[in-house]
């Protein structure tokens, strides 16, 4: 079959068809697309309509009731009967809305949440059975509620109703120019004027096909379809558009479809996702599963204030920024893979990847073709005076076109650079040190590596004389080089500049480095590194992340990539003074290898900046979010033991002692996919410092003691912070035990205890020192009686002494009578047996008459009277019948003298002293069992 026999619509389609397939698939660029799942937004996966306050707030028609999406979290309410929502629309602050056998409006109460007015239970009118509420619309004062059986017209300022029924079904209801259309299935095209409907348009495709849409005036409408595209009036004559888009449109079903701020238009299809049309009707975009969109069904097309388009899909919510900067090209099917380094030669788009080198023409929507021979890894594009040479895994190429020369061999070619003054030589850093090629007739050759120096030399720059070589491990080398490029002549290393993913870069002539703490530049004078205030503003050591620096020739550009942005440093006007921009794209989103960053310009406003999974293009035309605020959410506030409720946030809070627990939640209703708002917050009162910048909506704040308390809220967009700064104030009572009375009463206390206590101490210290005046007294006497008990101690330890010593004079006494009386008797005793009786017998009575004297006994009276004083006359009062013979063997027995011994004194025989001993006990009374000894000891 050839294409001449085939229909000419057919042909015509055919073309179409394969047009949009081409496009579509090879490398359209499409907007930026964030989708919303069911589970995201925690409520059922049909969505009906979509409307915005003007707050901003989005707000969606959920078969499961109404959502509300402040940018932050979405939050759901209940339709009223708990059945399918089909219908929304924000007027001023009023959420209107429609479900089944229900209709009326949502406002916000004090705490921020939505309560819900009916409307439909207070009107005189009884509901139809089973009616739905698909559509409504408001023109002036009036809100206008659409079944499929019946028009119900609310005035809003004296609450009056009017109806309009059918007996067709009412397919839609349309706003145009503040007047009012709906379509009468199998009638018509109808208006209301004065109340009263009248026919507009009977044309049989209106009959028997849905309206989806009307668009323009009254004089040029343009009617679309669910199945059979646009219509034009010509006439009043509905004509079908001789558009290009009607041959798709007429075979898909379209189901819902606006007019966009600038004029093109967006239909939302039932299984074929969403068409994008310019001001002709023709298809400029086409965006389905394949594209991005998680499910083809689209049940609501709505345009917000910031012109993103909002899908209520079958299975989902989802919003296409068609004013993002950034393009995003992911490559799913790991051909490309990631992207080292770009660059635009002849006219061709060259991407190094770790997979090799891939081209494609400029601003074509032709697929990446890859250059044969690159396999592998992609370090470097270089354009020096016309030649495109590329830096790889397995040597040095030349680029012609779309081949290309290798023209080394040596491993590891990471950059390729300029000599000063040596046109004919480049030097290039490799894995092993740094190498020199040189020009020669045919072109480029490897001449030599300089020897002296074999570091990898992934970053060098040539600086007079002088080479440089950043070691993100070792630190900055110096290297001098002799005049031919052959050998290094001296080598230096500065040691103190070093660290991960650490970069050097010749820009303006001045030597930069850079690396966590900061961008350095080289002065030539002190011959180091110094610190560049200005450049170091880029970053902080929190949000750096690579010190790559890459410089822009053309435009004398310096980027920088950090944490939160790319950075970029460039010239104002006429003169030399710099200025910093940034662009809010953070690394989490741009997904760049780190250390490995790379852009390239595409055009003076267009730049490609490389992925781990293919690239993005950053239009820097497209203006920042500038007007943009914060505001509280929810403040939600419980105790320990308790559930948080919420509260008005719309007032200064005042809450008890124990409720001294708070969740605040904020939001910044602004609609970006990859640049999202940050927060700071402050609670002053005990947190008087701003937090750190965070994506995270909410602040919990736990156990706060009582006190005054102001929570503040700001939030930022890129390096735009919003105009306002949103306020909560609110106060922790004081626990009632610190309460103002209790303190008064606690004062009152403490003063009556203070007094009673001062009353009690007098008291006590009264008694205290009546207590001591008489215990004093009383030690006073102790101490007197203790020390007349010492003295007395002192006579009596010195009465035992004379006691000792007078008895050992006694004894000494007695012994010396005894010793006297054994001598007389001796001497006796021989008389006796000597031959002189006579002098003998006149010598023995002189010695008798000295044994019988009492005149030892007297002495031993005295001597013993002396020693012991008391014994003889206590033993006289006891016993007085005692003779003075008795008293003088108990002085003997009280010396503790034996028997012998005191027979030797009284000159009588020992048995005589037994006898004298027997007589004495019976004297004394002793039993037979009392020792007379012991008796007379201790008596």
């Amino acid at each position: 079959m050839t294409t001449s026999r085939l229909p000419k619509s057919f042909t015509l389609l055919f073309s179409i068809v394969t047009t949009l397939i081409s496009y579509y698939c090879f490398g359209q660029d499409l907007p930026s697309i964030k989708n919303f799942h069911p589970t995201d937004y925690n409520a059922e996966n049909q969505n009906w309509a979509v409307s915005q306050s003007p707050e901003k707030l989005i707000y969606v028609a959920n078969s499961k009731g109404l959502l509300e999406f402040n940018g932050a979290y979405w939050k759901t309410y209940l339709s009223p009967n708990e059945s399918i929502m089909r219908s929304v629309k924000v007027v001023d602050e009023r959420i209107y809305t429609g479900c089944y056998m229900e209709f009326g409006f949502w406002e916000k109460n004090q705490s921020g949440n939505l309560t819900y007015t009916s409307i439909s239970q207070e009107i005189d009118v009884d509901i139809i059975e089973d009616e739905e509420f698909w559509g409504i619309i408001n023109i002036d004062n009036l809100i206008i509620f659409q079944s499929l059986k019946r028009i119900y017209i609310f005035n809003v300022e004296d609450k009056s109703i009017s109806t309009i029924d059918s007996e067709s079904r009412i397919t839609k209801i349309f706003n145009v120019d503040e007047e009012v259309y709906f379509q009468k299935f199998g009638e018509g095209i109808f208006t209301i004027n004065e109340g009263e409907e009248v026919l507009f348009l009977d044309d049989d495709v209106f009959k028997i096909d849905e309206v989806v849409n009307i668009f323009g005036s009254r004089e040029d409408f343009l009617i679309l379809t669910k199945d059979n595209g646009f219509y034009k009036l010509n006439k009043n004559v509905a004509v079908k558009s001789k558009s290009s888009s009607n041959e798709i449109l007429s075979k898909v079903s379209v189901y819902d479809g606006i007019k966009l701020n600038d004029n093109k238009l967006a239909l939302g299809t039932i299984a074929d996702g969403l068409f994008i049309l310019d001001e002709r009707e023709e298809i400029i975009s086409h965006i389905n599963y394949e594209q991005g969109l998680i499910n083809n069904t689209v049940l609501a097309v709505f345009e917000d204030v910031t012109n993103n388009i909002w899908l209520g899909l079958d299975n989902g919510i989802c919003y296409i920024n068609t004013n993002s900067p950034y393009e995003l090209h992911y490559e799913n099917k790991g051909i490309l893979g990631s992207v080292y380094v770009s660059i635009i030669h002849d006219g061709n788009l060259y991407l190094g990847t770790n997979q090799g080198l891939f081209y494609k023409k400029l601003n074509s929507n032709d697929n990446f073709g890859f250059i044969e021979g690159t396999q592998g890894q992609v370090w470097s594009l270089k354009e020096i005076e016309g030649t495109l040479f590329c830096g790889h895994n397995a040597g040095t190429f030349i680029i012609e076109s779309t081949q290309a020369k290798k023209i080394s061999n040596v491993q590891g070619t990471w950059k390729i650079a300029q000599i000063d003054d040596r046109a004919e030589l480049l030097l290039q850093g490799n894995y092993d040190g740094l190498y020199v090629l040189e020009k020669y007739s045919n072109g480029w050759r490897l001449r030599n590596k300089i020897k002296g120096f074999n570091n990898s030399s992934r970053y060098f720059e040539i600086l007079k004389n002088e080479i440089f070589v950043n070691h993100e491990y070792k630190g900055i080398f110096k290297l001098k080089i002799d005049k031919s490029y052959f050998a290094v002549e001296e080598v230096s290393i500065d040691t103190t500049l070093k660290g991960s993913n650490s970069g050097i870069t010749k820009y303006n002539q001045d030597l930069l480095y850079s690396y966590k703490q900061g961008i350095f530049k080289y002065d030539t004078v002190s011959k180091t590194f110094i610190k560049d205030n200005f450049l170091s503003k880029v970053y902080t050591p929190k949000d750096y992340e690579s010190g790559k620096l890459i410089v822009d020739e053309n435009a004398n550009i310096l980027w920088v990539f950090t944490k939160s942005n790319i950075t970029y440093i460039t010239p104002t006007g006429l003169t030399d003074e710099k200025r910093i921009k940034t662009i809010p794209l953070s690394s989490k989103i741009r997904n760049s290898i780190i250390g490995y960053e790379n852009i390239s310009a595409l055009n003076s406003h267009t730049y490609l900046t490389g992925a781990t999974s293919g690239y993005i293009i950053v239009d820097t035309r497209v203006s920042k979010t500038e007007n943009f605020s914060v505001r509280i959410g929810h403040v939600l506030n419980g105790s320990n033991n308790t559930v948080y409720e919420e509260k008005n946030i719309d007032s200064k809070g005042l809450y008890s002692s124990d409720q001294k627990n708070f969740d605040i939640s904020f939001y910044t209703p602004e609609f970006n996919k990859y640049v999202k708002p940050e927060y700071q917050f402050q609670l002053l009162g005990i947190y008087d410092a701003w937090s750190d910048w965070s994506e995270n909506s909410t602040a919990s704040f736990d156990n706060l003691p009582y006190g005054k308390y102001t929570f503040n809220v700001r939030a930022r967009i890129g390096d735009t912070v919003s105009n306002n700064i949103s306020t909560y104030t609110f106060e922790i009572k004081k626990p009632w035990y610190i309460s103002n009375v209790m303190l008064s009463l606690n004062a009152l206390g403490i003063l009556a205890f203070l007094l009673l206590s001062y009353s009690m101490y007098n008291h006590y210290y009264k008694k205290q020192r009546r207590e001591l005046i008489i215990k004093n007294e009383k030690e006073l006497k102790l101490t007197k009686i203790q020390n007349e008990q010492e003295i007395t101690k002192l006579k009596n330890e010195k009465l035992k002494v004379d006691f000792q010593s007078k008895s050992k004079e006694l004894a000494a006494s007695l012994m010396s009578i005894a010793k006297k009386n054994d001598l007389l008797r001796t001497v006796k005793e021989k008389l006796r047996i000597s031959k002189g009786a006579n002098d003998v017998n006149s010598v023995v009575g002189l010695i008798n008459k000295n044994l019988g004297q009492n005149d030892d006994w007297e002495f031993f009276q005295e001597a013993f009277n002396n020693a012991d004083s008391n014994f003889l006359k206590k033993l006289k009062e006891c016993h007085p019948t005692l003779t003075p013979n008795d008293l003088k063997l108990c002085g003997y027995l009280r010396l503790n003298l034996s028997t012998k011994e005191i027979a030797k004194l009284l000159n009588i025989a020992p048995r005589s002293v037994e006898i004298k001993r027997y007589r004495l006990r019976k004297k004394l009374d002793l039993v037979h069992k009392e020792n007379l000894v012991n008796y007379i000891l201790e008596l």
